[in-house]
């Protein structure tokens, strides 16, 4: 596919001889490239529309919502919710499963996202994003229950992310890849600005919240231990450490230039009894599913994300993806005990 294609185009050439494709799949991608957009839009405006600062509200993981987090949440189910593309969908912002308007035809397709993705970092304007997964609904279910979400990563017939920051870039695979596009204002699409990327399987970056450190687990500890200790070190080399708190914006960085992220399970988490920090279906998932089509890997630290099977609609897990090489030695850390 050549630069400069419009995603719309991109998809409809994807789907081109697939068996059973249809145009509802580009529809759908449509309907959330336009919540996007307007996303986009409301970021770029930030204060001047008054859209920034607390709602002195919580979402159902307990967090404070931001005044961005409800109006993303609104602005994506609208988007996706009256054009017969999507049989159901699932929010990180809401206790259940959306409710459907009334009336609205339905398509065979399950979505569910986190329409604004490290809302902590929007009052200082540091990049933020939106992150979501798309399901086949069971066959012959138009009305979805919340079991009907509960499909592992390997289901996932597509995933991608829109990153908001010095331009607004959609990133996309369904199963062929990964592209990015970068959203083009005076034109108002999409283009295609990088194909097939990949992650090179080394590296010298890691990323992580080291003000956990006290809390981690053995293996963890080694691990950030070596790469600390540089060249003098196991490693022979020096690594650089990033931490932005957006998982959008680490991912990127990760696809764009190489690296490693981690969010572990640690002892914190353990004596609250979460199983992890990050979202199974709205988070873990759906960027694992990219991790790994641009060729790197996506664990627990100790199984891969992609195999779980579901237990809840906000299901936590702790998170370890990037470079191929670091990924499978700190999944090795942990399973050596």
């Amino acid at each position: 596919m050549h630069i400069g294609t419009t995603l719309t185009n991109y998809i409809i050439e994807t789907q081109r001889g697939i068996q059973g494709a249809t145009g509802e799949f580009t529809g759908l991608l449509n309907d959330i490239s336009v919540a996007c957009k307007k996303i986009s839009d409301l970021v770029d405006k930030g204060d001047l529309v008054g859209v920034l600062g607390s709602a002195g509200s919580e979402n159902v993981q307990g967090e404070t919502q931001k005044k961005l987090d409800i109006i993303t949440n609104e602005v994506f189910i609208e988007a996706l919710g009256h054009n017969g593309h999507a049989a159901g969908l699932a929010s990180e912002e809401m206790d259940e499963i959306c409710e459907m308007p009334a009336g609205a035809p339905r398509g065979h397709y399950l979505v569910l996202f986190d329409p604004l993705d490290g809302s902590s970092n929007i009052d200082v304007n540091v990049s933020v994003g939106t992150i979501f997964s798309i399901l086949k609904a069971p066959e012959g279910v138009s009305d979805p229950k919340t079991e009907d979400f509960l499909q592992p990563g390997t289901k996932q017939i597509a995933a991608g992310y829109c990153l908001y920051g010095p331009s607004t870039m959609m990133v996309l695979t369904t199963g062929k890849g990964v592209q990015m596009f970068t959203l083009d204002k005076d034109f108002g699409e999409f283009l295609l600005t990088k194909d097939s990327v990949q992650i090179p399987e080394d590296t010298e970056e890691f990323a992580i919240n080291m003000s956990n450190s006290r809390f981690w687990e053995a293996p963890v500890k080694r691990y950030i231990d070596e790469c600390l200790a540089g060249k003098e070190g196991a490693r022979d080399k020096d690594f650089n450490m990033r931490w932005v708190a957006s998982m959008v914006a680490e991912v990127h960085r990760i696809l764009s230039r190489g690296g490693v992220f981690m969010y572990p399970m640690d002892s914190k988490m353990q004596a609250k009894g979460t199983a992890g920090k990050l979202r199974l279906m709205y988070e873990a998932n759906p960027m694992s599913f990219i991790i790994e089509q641009a060729g790197g890997a996506s664990t627990t630290g100790r199984e891969r994300i992609m195999d779980i099977s579901p237990t809840g609609i906000h299901q936590r897990v702790p998170v370890v993806l990037g470079a191929k090489n670091e990924v499978e030695r700190i999944t090795r850390y942990h399973n050596e005990g």
